[in-house]
Parts: C-alpha cells; sequence; structure tokens
C-alpha cells in the first residue's frame, strides 16, 4: 500500500489535501509513456506546440480566482496577492512560446558551393521537473513550458504542501491539446526521485529548492551523463547607495524582504545602508514594515500571510534570537501583532540591526520575514559584504548615478543584478545562480539551449 502525501495548511494547520504516493507500477508505466509520446511530440511543428499552450494559457486565465484560494490555502500567501502568480506565470509562459522558433531555430554558418551546413536543436527526451511550494506555478512555468515548447515530454513532480498545483498544471495543459504521455505528473518521495534519476529515464532534471536537495540531485545523476538545472536559493543582498531616491528605495527593499513572507528564493535577507543616510533609511524602514497586517491569508485585509508551517516559522525565530544573543537589535516588538504566536506559522515580521556576517542571520538562507541591515562607509565595503556570502542569486543596488553602479554591478557575483529593482524574474533574460545558489539557466533563448542538444549537419552535394 503505498503511504498518503497530505498538504496541511498553515491557515489553521487542517489538512487541505491528501493524495496517495505513485506506486512503482505507475512511475514505470509514466515513463514509458513519456517516451513514447515524446517521439512523437518532438515531430508536432512547432507552431502547433504553442497553439496547444497558448490554449493551456488561456484556461489558467479562465480559472485564475479558483487557482487564487487554492494557492493560498496550501502554503499561506494572502488572498489579494495569489492571483498575481498566475498573472506572472502567463507572462513568462507566453513569453518563452513566442520565442520558441527563435531559440529553436538553426544556426547555419556560410557554407561553400556544394555545401549546406547548420546546427539544429533537438530535444533531449524526458524532462523531470522538481518544483517547491513556495511559487507553485512560477518556478515550475520556468522549464516545463519550454521544455514541452522544444519538443520534450515532461513529469512534473511537486512538493507535498502543493501537490494540487501539479495536478492543474498538467490537466489544463491536457484539455488544451498536449497529449497525455507528454505531459505527466506524479506525486513521488525523495527516494522515488533519486530512483527515476538513477535509472537514465529521464535526460534532464531541473529542480528548485535548496542546497541539500540540489547536492541529492548531482549526486543521483552522476555516470548518467544528463542535464541539470539547479535553482538552489540565495541570501540575496541590497546596497543604498546615498544618492538613492530613498522613498523608491524604501518601497522596493521593503517589498523585497516581506513579500510571500520573505519566502522567496530572490527575495532580500541582508541590506548595507550607506552611513550618510542609515538612519533616515533605518527609521522609514521600520515605519513600513509596522503597517503590515499579520493574519489570516484567506481574508482580504492581510498583507502578511502566515509561513508555511510552524516547523518553518519556529526556525526563523530561533535565528532572530540566535543574533540577539550575540548582540544584535530586532526593531519590532512581535505583540504588534497579535497573530504572532511560537509556535504556530504565524510570524511577525522582522527588522535587525547590530549584525555582522559571523550571524546565521546574515550568512544563511532564512527564507523568512527578516531582514538584517548594517551601515556602511562606502561603495568598496558594500561590494565586499555583498560578495561575501555561499550564495549568488541576485543583488541590487539602489542609486541615482546609473554609471557609478555599472563597475559594481561587474564585479557582484551572482546570477543577476539589478539597479533600483530586486525580487524581480524577467523572462526575456537567463535565471541563473552563482556558487551555492546553483548551476544551468532558464527563461531567455539561453533557456532552451539547457532542454536541447546541438546536432550539426553537414550534407555535400556530389
Amino acid at each position: 500500500m503505498s503511504e498518503l502525501l497530505k498538504s496541511v495548511s498553515p491557515i489553521d494547520n487542517s489538512i487541505y489535501l491528501e493524495r496517495p504516493q505513485a506506486t512503482q507500477s505507475e512511475i514505470e508505466r509514466a515513463l514509458e509513456n513519456a517516451a513514447r509520446g515524446q517521439r512523437s511530440w518532438q515531430k508536432t511543428p512547432i507552431r502547433k506546440r504553442a497553439e496547444y499552450c497558448r490554449a493551456a494559457l488561456q484556461l489558467f486565465k479562465d480559472n485564475q480566482a479558483r487557482l487564487a484560494g487554492e494557492i493560498t490555502w496550501q502554503m499561506g500567501r494572502p488572498i489579494q496577492y495569489s492571483g498575481a502568480e498566475i498573472d506572472g506565470f502567463i507572462e513568462r509562459a507566453a513569453y518563452m512560446i513566442d520565442i520558441a522558433e527563435a531559440g529553436l531555430g538553426r544556426i547555419a554558418p556560410p557554407g561553400a558551393d556544394g555545401v549546406e551546413k547548420y546546427i539544429a536543436r533537438v530535444p533531449l527526451g524526458l524532462v523531470l521537473v522538481i518544483a517547491p511550494w513556495n511559487y507553485p506555478y512560477l518556478t515550475a512555468v520556468n522549464a516545463a513550458v519550454p521544455a514541452l515548447m522544444a519538443g520534450n515530454s515532461v513529469i512534473l513532480k511537486h512538493a507535498d504542501q502543493t501537490l494540487l498545483c501539479a495536478e492543474r498544471f498538467v490537466n489544463y495543459f491536457t484539455e488544451a491539446g498536449v497529449p497525455e504521455a507528454v505531459f505527466q505528473y506524479l506525486h513521488l518521495n525523495h527516494a522515488q526521485v533519486a530512483a527515476i534519476i538513477q535509472s537514465g529515464a529521464a535526460q534532464h532534471v531541473a529542480f528548485t529548492g535548496s542546497v541539500a536537495g540540489g547536492a541529492a540531485i548531482e549526486r543521483a545523476a552522476a555516470g548518467r551523463f544528463i542535464g541539470t538545472g539547479l535553482e538552489l536559493g540565495g541570501k540575496d543582498a541590497a546596497y543604498i547607495r546615498p544618492d538613492a531616491e530613498l522613498e523608491q528605495a524604501l518601497a522596493a527593499t521593503v517589498d523585497g524582504a516581506f513579500f510571500n513572507s520573505g519566502q522567496s528564493c530572490c527575495g532580500l535577507e541582508r541590506l548595507y545602508v550607506h552611513a550618510a543616510i542609515h538612519a533616515d533609511f533605518l527609521d522609514g524602514y521600520i515605519a513600513k514594515v509596522k503597517a503590515y497586517k499579520l493574519g489570516r491569508p484567506d481574508e482580504p485585509a492581510t498583507t502578511l500571510g502566515p509561513m508555511v508551517s510552524a516547523a518553518a516559522a519556529d526556525r526563523v525565530r530561533r535565528v532572530i534570537a540566535e543574533a540577539e544573543a550575540m548582540g544584535a537589535r530586532p526593531h519590532i516588538a512581535p505583540d504588534l501583532f497579535a497573530m504572532d504566536k511560537p509556535g504556530t506559522a504565524y510570524l511577525a515580521p522582522q527588522v535587525v540591526t547590530g549584525v555582522n556576517h559571523d550571524m546565521t542571520l546574515m550568512k544563511e538562507e532564512t527564507f523568512g520575514p527578516v531582514v538584517g541591515v548594517m551601515p556602511v562607509a562606502d561603495d568598496a565595503e558594500a561590494l565586499r559584504l555583498i560578495n561575501d556570502s555561499r550564495y549568488g542569486l541576485t543583488a541590487s543596488i539602489f542609486t541615482r548615478d546609473i554609471d557609478a553602479a555599472r563597475p559594481m554591478a561587474a564585479e557582484i557575483e551572482a546570477g543577476t543584478v539589478f539597479i533600483n529593482r530586486c525580487d524581480y524574474l524577467d523572462p526575456a533574460l537567463a535565471w541563473s545562480g552563482v556558487k551555492d545558489s546553483g548551476h544551468g539557466c532558464s527563461l531567455s533563448e539561453l533557456g532552451y539551449a539547457a532542454l536541447t542538444r546541438p546536432k550539426s549537419c553537414y550534407f555535400k552535394t556530389v
């Protein structure tokens, strides 16, 4: 008898959804179907694949309110924001569909008389997409839709917390015309995922999650000579230069740190503020954070929902307490937020000063509604501190002087550098990380390179 997987809602700790874990026979059947379906799918013209995928996006749009409510109950995001994930999902998917012909087009270098030569992009086969709970549609779309557009088959595995999202994702694409064998979901445990990778049935694995999870994927893939795209989160930083437009910087960095209760791989966790404006910035920052309304995410007035679980919230509480014991100062009194109670998923937002890089709060991914703020003397110190991390997903600089920030941007060790923005994925740009933030890239035309292999053709007329 298979194990029963449960999605426990952080709203009230109730069981929102139960699904049986896939059996071995179900896994084998899905893998066989994926291999068979992909052989015919790759012969489907790109424009026909695009037609099916665009029809699926319309189904997402038509069901946006329903999906938003399900997101809120599964992982706790306030209902007033959950629908925006579907908008972002559609934006990314539509962009990747629109550029598919360019991203998958032949490269034809000049040839001599009687010689035709070109490089074709050939689908890999089966792409296994392993998606997390924090942005269940936005993370999965980065690989799933371009993989389908490239002619691959896809099996989608979601975190236990958001099992329903995998089902909705696949069902809408199937309803839109994508063959059932080409796009499937499986509810799996970690051992089953590793076994699929070790079997060699998948030719590429796209994983979004923890560093430990990424390392497990690489161990399973060792010796299989398959591609892996690993997006493993970060400890993202922002630097506020003395010439920054203060109100714009405040609004952007507060939202960048606390949206989704800080449960974003590219959310801000470290702020470095020039000493000349540190006091004014901190006062404004604390005032904006205090304006959040912590509460049940299914209530329209709530702007800060619970974390995904009580265990996750208590882990963040321990990190803050450790920093305080080492001399740091938290600035938000938890009693300002009545819902904040130890042992629950509801956690007040927190701003901490007096921090340093010896503290877990400034070294490891917190993945919660807390940010550390440090004053810096100049650009050089800010750059040194930004790069003093084992992560490198994104970093931001806030300034009116773009030219002054360009040399810093060039030296920052991150996959994406923003100026006067943060916590955003532009589908026209490659999404990637360095150091422990992973490797590979998704989105943009470069995203198609990871989901295909080059095939060189040299035809000589005799």
